[in-house]
């Protein structure tokens, strides 16, 4: 015998049930956040703002960027006209601590980090929790356009990070490091919807931040001049800038070779190389960057195919198209491995093939993930541009980024 159950009713109890449940919101000043934190009010939570301050040292930040009191000033607008309370939390120690350090850390090491990415795990998923639920939070929840889904995968309840529906602002790749744990207990109310969608909403609500250019640059920090940032704990040192013809690289590898050689970077001879300028330190540059070399006299721009941080060399190729700039293949360390989605971690022997992203923004790449004891080798169907030791690769299915590593090399 089947019980028909009137909707409204079940509405009714569904929304008293999720009025029990307290929701902080990262509220930093922003229209995404100050929408993120309307919507959940209107789906009936009881919701809360909490502001971090992680930043305050100029030193590098570009004049044009916010300082944390404006975005706390618009914060404190925007929570008023929500009607909701909103707290003030300050992690700049810790944030200084897991995350500005670990940038100065690789960029010495001559590797490339993601500071956002970083910033996620250990701030807005870590930290910024913990306090949420020290103000009683069953969930905390962000302005990232991302979805999240829910399933059972026999007796256990399996949590999917999904990209966001507006492609043009989808941010999945940002959270690639967090876990299972931390899924569970982050809402995204602004996954299925666009930018347009969500400024529109804000200027019907009146919001102080409806207007409000998107913070740019490093998280919580902002745009910075990366060397002179870098100088607050990287010294200078000259160097020599040494030029690369394409036919003198010693590694063009064809899909007969192992995995391992097509995975491996060039080999940069400084005996085939020629002197065309100075530097100031290799540490201060990264992979496929065309700025900052200062060297004149090419009929087309140089771009820095490679760095030696122990030998202070920089290397550099002519032209965009310089097959220095193009690799087949990358490798992850075994311990530097993270899987959003446990259940499905491919055991050493295993291979798969899935979409790929080495950076914010690129379009999804096909190709092979392979699992080996030591790590994991990624193989493109199609050579990829600026490869960068340091930042994170991810891997999807479908629309859903299933883990992420650290580029090793």
């Amino acid at each position: 015998m089947s019980v028909k159950i009137n909707q409204h009713e079940s509405f009714n109890q569904k929304v008293q049930q999720m009025e029990k449940q307290r929701v902080v919101v990262g509220l930093s000043g922003g229209v995404d956040s100050s929408v993120a934190a309307h919507l959940l009010k209107e789906q009936g939570y009881e919701v809360m703002g909490l502001f971090m301050k992680n930043w305050e040292d100029q030193q590098g930040v570009l004049t044009s960027s916010c300082t944390w009191e404006d975005d706390w000033s618009f914060a404190e607008m925007a929570a008023r006209k929500l009607g909701i309370d909103l707290h003030f939390v300050d992690f700049s120690r810790e944030y200084r601590q897991r995350v500005v350090d670990y940038m100065f850390a690789e960029y010495q090491r001559g590797r490339t980090p993601n500071p956002d990415v970083l910033c996620n795990r250990e701030v807005k998923f870590d930290l910024f929790a913990r306090e949420a639920a020290k103000l009683g939070a069953d969930y905390i929840a962000t302005g990232h356009y991302v979805r999240k889904q829910t399933h059972r995968t026999g007796q256990k309840t399996i949590h999917s990070l999904v990209a966001g529906d507006d492609k043009n602002k989808e941010q999945s790749y940002f959270l690639c490091q967090i876990s299972q744990e931390q899924l569970s207990k982050a809402l995204f109310p602004l996954g299925s919807l666009y930018k347009s969608q969500v400024r529109d909403i804000a200027k019907k609500l009146g919001l102080p931040t409806a207007n409000r250019k998107d913070s740019q640059g490093i998280c919580f920090i902002g745009k910075v001049d990366l060397p002179e940032f870098l100088q607050q704990k990287l010294s200078t040192q000259k160097g020599p800038i040494l030029k690369i013809e394409g036919h003198h690289l010693q590694n063009h590898h064809s899909d007969e070779d192992g995995v391992e050689d097509l995975c491996r970077p060039h080999d940069l001879a400084p005996e085939k190389a020629t002197k065309i300028g100075q530097h100031h330190g290799a540490h201060f540059f990264t992979v496929g960057q065309r700025k900052g070399l200062n060297v004149g006299g090419t009929k087309e721009p140089l771009y820095v195919i490679g760095i030696d941080t122990e030998k202070n060399i920089v290397y550099a190729g002519e032209g965009k198209d310089h097959p220095g700039l193009f690799r087949r293949g990358l490798f992850i360390h075994a311990s530097d491995l993270h899987w959003i989605r446990p259940d499905l971690e491919m055991p050493p022997g295993g291979e798969q093939t899935l979409d790929f992203r080495i950076r914010y923004r690129q379009p999804l790449q096909k190709g092979r993930l392979i699992r080996k004891k030591e790590g994991a080798y990624i193989v493109f169907d199609q050579p990829q541009r600026g490869i960068t030791p340091g930042q994170f690769a991810a891997w999807y299915l479908n629309d859903e980024l299933l883990g992420s590593g650290v580029i090793a090399g």
